[in-house]
């Protein structure tokens, strides 16, 4: 996953749920975009998961990004 990718469905305006997926099979829901931020290298993101948890995932582990309408953003091939 690329940090362009991932502001694209971040910032979206107007702004749309989504879950991102990571290697492992761990999915984490954004339901608002006050609830994800990304480091200002680019390569961390962390990810509100409710109360005082959070999850701090490396970028290159994000496998696709799935909007609530079930569309999956996937990573690109390089």
């Amino acid at each position: 996953m690329t940090t362009e990718q991932l502001d694209a469905v971040a910032k979206a305006q107007p702004f749309r749920p989504f879950t991102v997926h990571l290697a492992d099979g761990t999915k984490h829901h954004v339901p608002h975009p006050e609830m994800i931020w990304r480091t200002p290298g680019g390569r961390t993101i962390v990810i509100a998961l409710g109360g005082e948890k959070t999850a701090i995932v490396d970028l290159l582990l994000v496998t696709k990004i799935v909007q609530d309408n079930g569309t999956p953003r996937r990573r690109r091939a390089e």
